[in-house]
């Protein structure tokens, strides 16, 4: 980057290469000036890993460099430790400096709406407070090593079902609340080099063309100066998205397309003013991190971060129970180790995050090694490319459990079961995965059941096995982590960042409109625990929950008010009272106890985790300000933290509190603004849910229609799954999932056929472009949505 100022820089740019500039120049880089010494600067996949296609692979997700595969967000969510998710970013800077990427595409914190998000294992947590703080200790980690990070997915983007169309549909004060909260804090505090705008709409308008999201919010309000992004794909005209503030436009769109936008600037259409803020901060992007990304740098130490993916595995492993302290396993015991799951196992979620690993720890060998292979037998118990158990299988696995001390018995998702790009449809295991379970647990007593999953689960025999623990997708070093935490070398030091309900049909996004226009966010503030704590539904396993090896007691809760009557601070002392070395996590919820508007029964406000040596304490500090008090107020349009009594309640999870104790707030001097709210969100039911017409007035509009085009009417925003009823739809969906394996560098062996169909039939014509690359612009996208309308037009017309 010559010596020049970004200012200056633009002032002797071309038009032209101002239009080249706000598009990447092919899938992964952005475009260079080499008149003006101005370099291209890549970006790469990274939430848990950094992908680095090799050369000429363009988007592939498995031809790539290899690198550390680190636990997924799911995991490290539950490590409710935002210092070793600090350490974690750290390495993945380091990887991707060494791999000359200089901005990482991560980390993801959509708050996980619904369980059968198909993307949630890329994603912190269901509750604001916790994913900001997990996000901004990965974002702090990664920027200190000089590479960017691009905070992702903005906003709402909660669901994969037609993802790239959907219009999410949110009441003012959930979007504040929940969807925005988990990005602010991250924006305010660790200032991210970009900010990725999501596919989704957001209240009838694109995330990529939403001035409103962008420019009033993201920049006016939390005062953002670094890069918006597209996602892959979501900014279909930079005419529309560079004036709301999308900047970068990715990936490349092709020169045809640039012809198209310098068109619309010569002719007014597109104002320059917006350019050129645009280029601006794409100039000064590249001038902080292109040296990071390029500078000579030392190897990073790959066997230092094995390790740390294996601390942070453990970690984030959830022990959610162990009648009679089955676990850790005995000296001396003979295991049988069961599920195919033990010998291949699934430690990384499916689609853009995929991560060639440096190397893979599998539990099986892990337990072998450790115990010596006199102690351990196995048995596969179902088969993992069509996921069935023959009677065999299920014969084999009974005879090694009835032969051993203790059955550990491995099961989960696979990645056809979840993958970015497809929601699920339930919350089921595979039905082989549960007859072995039954199976095992009917001939051995001592059966422990462990997870390899990246979102809940339904688990019908969890009141038959003493033992369950959930590993979710815990990276390359999963395996000797889970073998540790078994043999208590480890502590499982996990809490669960998201609620597991008892089976989807209790969850209330169940009953909930999804498509085929929009997604109705009805249950506004209920999202998870703050839904079941409110209406008092029982859960499987609660928000906050996990055990320990260990045992720990609370003592001298105390807790005080600034000054200014609008700032509380808890402090505690917390004792290991056991004999082993453990960690806890103290949560601190807030309740508000007479409120003018409707909130949830209590709200996680802030926690502390502390580890401690046998007979150890430590005293703990959490402070809550006073947003953790305030609602936001429609009216005023601004956060109102209204006076009177606030009950503090401190526990182990949402369902285990403690401690509680009320304390008054002087609050706002004015009195609040109050709202006309419906019945159904001042007294949540759990048998009469949140039904349209209240919904419709707490958005304070009616809701935007629900229904898929008709044949002939289709828009850039119909999912090719929507156009089925067409023989040019199913053609179409054909050559797409065609084209879609081929784009992303599938190899034989992978299971993406399985899945290629459910993915593309989420596409809209928005994607051609870049599903193709580039080959179809965005022209000949308006052309090809033409002809299939006129086709369907025809079939239509034509006598049956």
């Amino acid at each position: 980057m010559p010596d020049t100022t970004p200012a200056e820089l633009l002032a002797q740019l071309t038009d032209a290469e101002k239009v080249s500039l706000t598009a990447g120049a092919d899938s992964w880089t952005t475009s260079a000036v080499e008149r003006l010494g101005i370099p291209a600067v890549r970006l790469g996949d990274g939430p848990h890993g950094v992908r680095k296609p090799h050369d000429g692979s363009g988007m592939s997700m498995f031809a790539s460099h290899p690198a550390t595969c680190f636990p997924t967000a799911a995991a490290l969510g539950s490590s409710w430790d935002p210092a070793l998710v600090r350490r974690v970013g750290e390495a993945l800077g380091r990887e991707a400096a060494g791999h000359g990427i200089a901005v990482l595409l991560g980390p993801g914190v959509n708050l996980k709406r619904t369980p059968v998000g198909g993307r949630n294992f890329e994603y912190f947590s269901e509750d604001p407070h916790l994913s900001a703080r997990m996000g901004a200790a990965w974002v702090s980690g990664v920027q200190s090593t000089g590479i960017g990070a691009s905070l992702k997915h903005f906003a709402a983007n909660n669901t994969e079902q037609r993802r790239y169309g959907i219009d999410a549909v949110v009441d003012e004060r959930a979007l504040r609340e929940l969807y925005l909260a988990s990005f602010e804090s991250v924006v305010i505090e660790e200032r991210p080099a970009t900010v990725m705008a999501a596919y989704n709409q957001l209240n009838g308008s694109h995330c990529t063309e939403n001035g409103r999201l962008l420019n009033e919010v993201l920049r006016g309000e939390w005062g953002f100066e670094g890069l918006v992004v597209s996602d892959w794909g979501a900014a279909w005209d930079r005419t529309l998205s560079i004036p709301a503030g999308n900047d970068l436009a990715m990936p490349g769109l092709g020169v045809r397309d640039d012809r198209y936008v310098l068109d619309a600037l010569r002719a007014g259409t597109l104002s320059r003013e917006a350019l050129d803020a645009s280029v601006e901060r794409i100039l000064a992007l590249v001038e902080r991190h292109a040296d990071a990304a390029t500078a000579p740098v030392d190897p990073p130490d790959l066997d230092a971060h094995h390790r740390l993916a294996r601390e942070a595995s453990a970690a984030g492993t959830v022990l959610l129970k162990n009648d009679d302290e089955t676990l850790p396993l005995r000296p001396g015991s003979r295991v049988a180790v069961i599920g195919a799951f033990a010998s291949d196992p699934r430690f990384q979620g499916a689609g853009s995050s995929h991560v060639v690993p440096t190397r893979v720890d599998t539990l099986l060998s892990s337990l072998t090694s450790m115990l010596g292979p006199d102690a351990v037998t196995s048995a596969p118990g179902y088969d993992l490319t069509h996921h069935e158990s023959t009677p065999a299988q299920l014969a084999e696995a009974q005879a090694a459990a009835r032969a051993a001390d203790v059955a550990v018995v491995v099961i989960g998702l696979p990645e056809v079961f979840e993958t970015e790009g497809v929601d699920r449809t339930h919350l089921r295991l595979p039905d082989s995965h549960d007859r072995l379970v039954e199976a095992v647990a009917a001939v051995n007593p001592n059966t422990v059941v462990v997870l390899q999953n990246g979102s809940p689960a339904e688990l019908p025999w969890r009141q038959k096995v003493p033992a369950i623990v959930e590993g979710y997708l815990g990276g390359q070093a999963s395996g000797s982590a889970m073998a540790e935490v078994l043999l208590g070398e480890a502590e499982p030091g996990g809490r669960l960042a998201e609620t597991f309900p008892r089976t989807y049909a209790a969850h209330p996004v169940s009953r909930l409109p999804n498509g085929p226009a929009t997604a109705e966010y009805r249950e506004s503030l209920y999202v998870g625990y703050r839904y079941f704590d409110s209406v008092g539904a029982e859960v499987a396993f609660p928000f906050g929950h996990g055990l320990s090896y260990t045992s720990f007691v609370w003592s001298d809760v105390a807790v005080a008010v600034s000054p200014g009557g609008d700032e509380v601070s808890v402090q505690l002392v917390v004792t290991n009272t056991g004999s082993r070395a453990g960690s806890d996590v103290v949560q601190v919820y807030v309740h508000d106890v007479e409120s003018s508007v409707f909130r949830p029964e209590q709200e996680l406000r802030g926690f502390a985790k502390v580890s401690l040596e046998p007979g150890a304490d430590t005293r703990v500090s959490i402070r809550l300000p006073r947003r953790a008090f305030s609602y936001w107020n429609t009216v005023s349009q601004g956060w109102v933290l209204e006076p009177g009594l606030f009950e503090i309640r401190v526990g182990r999870s949402s369902r285990d509190i403690l401690w509680q104790g009320g304390v008054e707030l002087s609050g706002d001097a004015a009195e609040p603004l109050r709202h006309d709210e419906p019945a159904a969100y001042r007294i949540p039911s759990q048998a009469l849910g949140f039904p349209a017409a209240d919904f419709e007035r707490l958005l304070g509009r009616p809701l935007p229609p629900n229904v898929a085009a008709l044949p002939g009417s289709y828009t850039l925003d119909t999912a090719v799954r929507d156009m089925q009823q067409t023989v040019a739809g199913r053609l179409l969906q054909r050559y797409l999932a065609r084209q879609a394996v081929k784009t992303i560098g599938a190899p034989a062996s992978a299971p993406v056929d399985a899945v290629a169909g459910e993915v593309v039939a989420q596409l809209t014509f928005r994607m051609f472009p870049t599903v193709s690359e580039a080959a179809v612009g965005r022209r000949g996208a308006l052309r090809l949505l033409a002809l299939v309308n006129r086709l369907a037009r025809l079939r239509r017309r034509r006598p049956r």
